[in-house]
């Protein structure tokens, strides 16, 4: 025979403590003189306390029962979530390997039946095209299978130093000379506080988001870095004018792999907001996006301070 877990048991003796008590201040706020003397045999008191029991072990047990089936649900909605999450990655994944896959077996067919040297080059520097992109997605989910078992680097970070060094790494790439670059960031009367964290990952994140911007964005548009403290918490976030992102693709922005209807033919893994994210995560905070199509996209990242 099972037997109840002396929690069970203590959760039934407090139902019937509390049933008590709750009718001794009935009776006392009813009656002027709440002094009652009752006859009553052994047997049938015993009865009376039984049945009373029963009742009380019945409720408990269907309300733990009842705690429990929720639980039982929710942990099997959480575990169709998450494969169902994983199906996606892979369909994804598929996806993205399967056009650099036959790019790159077209452009070994183009090279065998080329007879010109122009031909072969262009045959060549598709394949190598191809290779890289490969190379940088397998790269990006090493990195993000990283963060999510390795330990982090952790010690005294200078925010204001790394926001600098990612916006003046951005400056430099050809794609920013027709785009407006801002930098805002604290420097009176005191600038940002440092944090406790892996300085390479916070600064791998700050660069994606930038690079993402100067991407993403058209000729003309402005890309600003700001940050400022509140509270216990630092706020960093990359802003654009950029065309934004639609509505319908904002929830999935964050999966990993995916990339939205109007950012497909833009090169690149579809896992940079994915890493970004696991990053800020790691170091305890949050990410958050919000964007309004055809006027720009602002992602905050908020990381706590000490």
């Amino acid at each position: 025979m099972t037997q109840m877990p002396r929690s069970r048991w203590g959760f039934a003796f407090g139902w019937v403590a509390f049933s008590a008590l709750i009718i001794a201040l009935l009776i006392d706020a009813q009656t002027d003189n709440p002094i009652v003397y009752v006859r009553i045999d052994l047997a049938t008191l015993a009865l009376c306390m039984g049945a009373m029991l029963s009742c009380v072990m019945a409720l408990s047990w269907w309300f733990i029962n009842h705690r429990e089936r929720r639980v039982r649900i929710e942990a099997m909605r959480i575990q169709a979530q998450a494969s169902d999450e994983r199906r996606r990655f892979l369909r994804r994944l598929d996806h993205e390997l399967k056009n650099p896959l036959t790019a790159i077996h077209a452009g070994l067919a183009n090279l065998a039946d080329s007879a010109s040297l122009d031909s072969r080059q262009e045959a060549l520097s598709s394949v190598k095209a191809q290779t890289v992109r490969i190379s940088h997605l397998t790269a990006d989910l090493r990195k993000l299978a990283q963060l999510e078992i390795g330990e982090l680097e952790r010690g005294p970070v200078d925010l204001n130093e790394i926001l600098e060094e990612a916006f003046m790494v951005a400056e430099e790439d050809p794609r920013a000379a027709d785009r407006r670059l801002n930098l805002s960031i604290p420097r009176a009367p005191w600038p940002l506080p440092k944090i406790n964290g892996d300085r390479d990952l916070l600064f791998l994140a700050t660069f994606n988001l930038l690079d993402n911007a100067i991407k993403y964005s058209r000729p003309g548009d402005t890309i600003e870095l700001r940050a400022f403290e509140g509270g216990t918490m630092v706020t960093i976030e990359i802003a654009d004018t950029g065309p934004g992102i639609a509505e319908e693709d904002l929830p999935y922005v964050w999966d990993e792999l995916y990339r939205g209807h109007t950012t497909r033919s833009v090169e690149g893994s579809g896992l940079g907001l994915t890493l970004v994210r696991a990053i800020v995560e790691r170091h305890g905070g949050q990410a958050n996006i919000r964007s309004r199509t055809g006027q720009g996209t602002v992602i905050s990242l908020r990381i706590p301070i000490g």
